[in-house]
């Protein structure tokens, strides 16, 4: 009797921590998002969280490093892009709710310089020695920035001069930091720091609109709790701090 007892309370206790173990995993999503989305991504997280207890994980990188982890079978729940070109590459392999992609904000490319640099106009950036933009092959502003160099008949000349960066991020703190003259960062990454200056705002006609698409990853683990993040990044309340920090709703320009 005594021994079945003891069963008994394994068993409970097995079931217990089991029970403890699932209902943790069911409250937790995991969002692999673009790097440019970082600072407003920490203030709809926390709203989240606040209003549903459940727990964002929040993996920020490059568009194209992250595509790549969700390729290779990475954890993620939610899929939030700055290039809708890895988004359906993932669509088309299967890795991705097709009818979950929405195409939500919008961006700008803007030029940064250090505060202390004297120069008044785009044509002045292009003579200094140490400019930076993200890897075009895999960081989706650095492929944006390509095609102005290449707009403005500058790529060839500039192209093994250039500092190349794994994300936007890096661009603006290798500005910050003073280890190159210029970059070419999002609007929304330069409106987050009060190290560096806006020199101008590049003509849009000179490279690909940027839209970030978000979507729901079909090996997602926690579909429920995902499927309500995904919902609320949608929300009017979500997207009143994507603009806070300097996107646009693309529902509302289309």
């Amino acid at each position: 009797m005594k021994k079945l007892f003891q069963f008994g309370v394994c068993v409970s206790v097995f079931f217990l921590l089991v029970g403890c173990s699932l209902k943790d995993k069911r409250m937790e999503v995991t969002i692999s998002a673009a790097a440019s989305l970082k600072d407003a991504l920490q203030d709809v997280e926390l709203l989240f969280e606040n209003e549903t207890g459940i727990n964002v994980n929040v993996n920020l990188a490059s568009s194209g490093t992250l595509s790549k982890q969700i390729e290779q079978g990475a954890p993620v729940d939610v899929f939030f892009s700055a290039d809708h070109e890895k988004m359906d590459e993932l669509v088309k392999k299967g890795l991705i709710e097709q009818d979950s992609v929405v195409n939500l904000l919008e961006n700008r490319l803007v030029i940064v310089v250090s505060p202390t640099l004297t120069i008044q106009s785009i044509k002045e950036v292009w003579d200094l020695e140490r400019i930076s933009i993200g890897t075009p092959e895999t960081v989706p502003a650095g492929y944006y920035a390509k095609e102005v160099l290449i707009s403005l008949n500058k790529w060839d000349e500039l192209r093994n001069e250039l500092f190349y960066a794994k994300d936007v991020r890096q661009v603006l703190s290798y500005v910050e930091t003073n280890n190159v003259k210029a970059g070419i960062v999002y609007k929304t990454d330069s409106l987050v720091s009060d190290k560096v200056k806006v020199l101008d705002e590049l003509d849009p006609s000179l490279y690909s609109e940027i839209i970030y698409p978000v979507a729901i990853v079909k090996n997602s683990q926690t579909n429920k709790e995902a499927v309500e993040f995904f919902q609320f990044l949608q929300s009017e309340e979500a997207l009143e701090v994507f603009k806070k920090y300097g996107f646009r709703d693309y529902r509302e320009i289309e």
